[in-house]
């Protein structure tokens, strides 16, 4: 990153290419090069500035400048310190704290994670926005994806779209699961009558969890199990909806089911992230701390 603009640089492993496809081999979506080209980017080739028609020679270097971006209207940066788990030029992955929503809306413009990743960007002099990949419901904690600059976002989700990227969660649900490991295939749909509620429903979009158990036990005359879940799919509510299906809802999801007597928000955790990192090929493995109040009912079962 120079000047605040984010720059990649490739060599071109192919004789007789034109420059427009060399790019497209390394991920730029069209969105991305036009922004490049009509919004203050440059294409350099060996230094010196080319439209994508050039033909380029084996071993000449692409230096690709995006635009400097700028802070999306209507967010307004917040100072707030948030557990910083992984940062580098590309990605920022932090913890989210249950009962802070991830994006601002109409009615609630403040105290968003956005808010105070936008403050923080703001304050190391950045001019990106927040793009979020992994977004969590309020009452979730957890560890939550975030790309520095439009470049990222893109590669990132389309990572997301081809399953490689792996999200873990923990919960604690009522009831003792029988199985000690299944899948949950099952499309995921609006409920007619709710703006917020999902239901299993066959017009719905295909969804899949896995399950593992960890531990069964009796707490407070609640019968209840701790369990491991991974997401293959990204629907609203996923992990929610697919539990109580299965008779198994969380505890503290009273929207789906769940008690309020033992925890007063869904017992459910975004604890590991698995990936490739898009720009240093090397594999990451991050890691959010357990909270507090579902750490009290797993110690309680020891």
């Amino acid at each position: 990153m120079t000047n605040n603009q984010i720059s990649l640089s490739f060599e071109v492993k192919e004789q007789n290419i034109l420059l427009r496809d060399a790019i497209k081999e390394h991920g730029i979506s069209k969105k991305a090069l036009t922004s490049i080209k009509y919004d203050g980017g440059q294409i350099l080739v060996n230094g010196e500035e080319k439209t994508v028609r050039h033909l380029l020679e084996k071993g000449d270097t692409i230096q690709l400048v995006f635009p400097k971006e700028k802070m999306s209207e209507g967010l307004i940066p917040e100072n707030r310190d948030f557990p910083i788990l992984y940062e580098d030029e590309h990605i920022l992955m932090l913890s989210k704290d249950a009962g802070i929503s991830t994006i601002p809306s109409r009615e609630h413009p403040n105290g968003t994670l956005a808010n105070f990743v936008a403050g923080y960007l703001t304050k190391k002099e950045l001019t990106s926005t927040v793009h979020i990949v992994t977004r969590l419901d309020k009452d979730t904690s957890g560890l939550i994806c975030i790309a520095k600059h439009r470049h990222a976002h893109h590669l990132l989700s389309e990572m997301q779209k081809a399953g490689s990227i792996f999200r873990t969660y923990e919960a604690i649900v009522h009831g003792f699961v029988k199985e000690d490991s299944f899948s949950i295939d099952a499309p995921i749909g609006r409920k007619n009558d709710s703006i917020i509620e999902r239901i299993i429903s066959e017009d719905g979009k295909q969804a899949r969890t896995s399950v593992q158990v960890l531990k069964r036990f009796t707490l407070q005359g609640h019968n209840v199990t701790h369990v491991k879940l991974r997401l293959h799919t990204g629907r609203t509510h996923q992990i929610r909806v697919h539990m109580m299906s299965v008779g198994h809802p969380l505890i503290g999801d009273d929207l789906y089911g769940g008690s309020l007597e033992l925890i007063d928000r869904q017992a459910l955790h975004a604890k590991e992230l698995r990936l490739q990192h898009p720009f240093f090929n090397e594999d990451m493995y991050i890691i959010a701390p357990f909270p507090k109040d579902m750490e009290e009912i797993v110690n309680l079962m020891r």
